[in-house]
């Protein structure tokens, strides 16, 4: 695998081929999925529920996230790491740009904010600073409390036309890569459609430009897994091969399946 940038991303669109994320927290796994062909890694705010056992993802700091994103950039290969921004960074321009650039020197090269359109502000700012920004929509984690709990979003139709309205806005203003999640499968297909940039999904269905999923959840480890993900280290037998699985199934566009779709 060639390394992998915003660009190889953009083309791979482009091309009409898919690619695969997966979250990432330490060096050694981060070397697996890069060797399995994985496109992207994420240090993700996650880390709070599946390392730390929080209930949610709010407890997480920039500190934990700093840690982790300098463990998985020194054992991932040609993987583009993403780093998320935790809970709170987006209450400025100001921090924003701060905290992005504390995970960048950490070896980040694209950060990850989850939010809507009001958000174009600060990846405008960061972009003039050559911050690669993946803006996460949809079902956002750090929201949980706002929206009563995991729920799938975009179901109606007013609310899907602004949430692409929305996702247009944060690409106009500078956002290399769209996260959706837990999105129906036409929505997602809407968003590939009519974003110009890359679109990572998870529990967005299939036709999107990416698939990402948590490294627990697809290694069965997690205490509940969410409709979404699959399994695949029970298909397989060793965790290198669980992570070739899921690459190719991406690759293939075998994974997600309608049962992993809303």
């Amino acid at each position: 695998m060639k390394t992998v940038t915003t660009r190889a991303l953009q083309a791979l669109k482009q091309a009409g081929e898919t690619f695969s994320c997966l979250t990432a927290y330490d060096a050694s796994f981060a070397r697996i999925a890069s060797q399995a062909g994985i496109e992207v890694l994420l240090v993700g705010d996650s880390l709070g529920m599946v390392l730390q056992g929080h209930s949610t993802t709010l407890p997480v700091t920039l500190d934990d996230i700093d840690y982790h994103t300098r463990c998985v950039a020194r054992g991932k290969e040609k993987s583009l790491l993403m780093a998320d921004l935790p809970f709170m960074s987006n209450t400025s321009t100001e921090r924003l740009l701060q905290d992005a650039g504390v995970l960048i020197r950490a070896g980040a090269e694209m950060v990850k904010i989850e939010g809507e359109a009001w958000l174009a502000e600060g990846i405008r700012e960061l972009t003039r600073r050559g911050v690669p920004v993946c803006a996460h929509m949809g079902l956002t984690p750090q929201s949980v409390h706002q929206f009563g709990g995991y729920r799938v979003q975009g179901r109606d139709s007013v609310h899907a036309e602004q949430m692409v309205a929305d996702a247009q806005a944060l690409v106009d203003a500078g956002a290399s890569v769209i996260l959706l999640e837990c999105v129906p499968a036409q929505l997602g297909r809407l968003m590939r459609d009519t974003l110009e940039v890359p679109v990572i999904g998870i529990g967005a269905g299939a036709d999107v430009d990416g698939q990402i999923l948590v490294m627990h959840d697809m290694l069965g480890v997690s205490a509940r897994l969410p409709r979404f993900a699959k399994n695949f280290l029970a298909e397989t037998d060793s965790i290198e091969a669980a992570f070739g699985a899921y690459h190719e199934a991406v690759k293939t566009r075998r994974f997600p399946s309608e049962e992993h779709s809303f």
